[in-house]
């Protein structure tokens, strides 16, 4: 049974910022941080099947492909890797890429590769925050300039760059079009409302990702009966003994929990390994909320990334 505040590992990139206050003080050596990952506590637990991670950024990503489970087996990797976003805050005219404009034969993906016009064949579509999007395997994807990302993911590194803007990292050919379905992504789901404190924003075989607001003083009941991640958005709250506050995440599993939201009430995401979402992950203890106005909390402000945050090795990806 597992309950912790979860530890934090920055992660330079190319493409992030150098500022993220006011968040956090970090970045004021110039190098630019383009992730932080939420991690179990001790560095000797097992490693949990998801990943979630906050991503800062101030260029345009790689456009990349992720293979699914069945390639990145075929190439000695052990799982793949779909993931799911939830825009946390965007300036004016910020974009993610998802899919191309229309289908390609593999020749034809391999020939705009090597010729570099891959730019001009993927799909951009303006975003706003809360807007969620479910990332599957296969898809071919970018995220643009000015955005705050929550991402939870499949654990994995298995990327491949179709372009990469003038960075001079390695493109990966071969493994981009053997894994990517080359043409427009699939529809995106549409959000599904489970209780008035839970909205279900992405799902997939891997995970299922949801945002939740709970009133101010409220008590809950989390029944982790799998891996289970929380991340604050604003609020504070007490799990158990434990205490949480805007900008950290919980970890859980295998364990209930009692849950304490704090004088201005949350707004966080919880995301949990299964394939539909589970009803009993988050159990009101106060009654019906039918009728119960969700209270507003105040602004994210950089999802209120905490200055504590240790500095470590940067992952490999995006």
């Amino acid at each position: 049974m597992t309950l912790e505040v979860a530890s934090e590992r920055i992660v330079r990139k190319p493409w992030g910022r150098t500022d993220l206050r006011p968040g956090s003080e970090h970045g004021h050596d110039g190098a630019p941080i383009g992730e932080i990952w939420f991690q179990r506590a001790e560095a000797r637990a097992p490693e949990p099947l998801l990943l979630l991670k906050l991503l800062f950024t101030d260029e345009i990503l790689s456009i990349q492909v992720h293979p699914d489970d069945t390639f990145a087996k075929v190439i000695g990797l052990p799982r793949g890797k779909t993931e799911a976003w939830y825009i946390l805050s965007a300036e004016p005219g910020a974009k993610i890429a998802m899919g191309l404009k229309r289908a390609l034969t593999a020749p034809q993906l391999r020939a705009a590769i090597g010729d570099g016009t891959v730019p001009d064949l993927i799909h951009w579509q303006a975003v706003r925050p809360d807007d969620a999007f479910l990332v599957r395997a296969g898809t071919i994807h970018a995220i643009g300039a000015g955005l705050v990302v929550a991402e939870v993911q499949q654990r994995s590194d298995a990327t491949f760059r179709l372009f990469d803007y003038g960075r001079g990292r390695e493109l990966n050919l071969d493994g981009a079009v053997g894994a990517a379905t080359a043409g427009p992504s699939e529809p995106q789901p549409a959000a599904e409302r489970l209780t008035e404190a839970r909205l279900v924003v992405a799902r997939s075989p891997y995970f299922v990702f949801e945002q939740i607001d709970l009133p101010s003083n409220s008590h809950w009941e989390i029944d982790a009966a799998s891996e289970t991640w929380i991340l604050l958005l604003a609020g504070d709250a007490n799990f158990d003994l434990i205490a949480a506050r805007s900008g950290e995440a919980v970890y859980i599993e295998r364990q209930r929990v009692r849950l304490r939201a704090g004088a201005v009430g949350i707004k966080g995401l919880m995301a949990y390994v299964a394939s539909e979402p589970v009803a009993t992950r988050l159990l009101s203890r106060n009654g019906e909320l039918r009728g119960v106005a969700i209270a507003q909390v105040p602004e994210r402000a950089a999802v209120g990334v905490r200055s504590t945050l240790s500095d470590r090795s940067q992952g490999a990806g995006k």
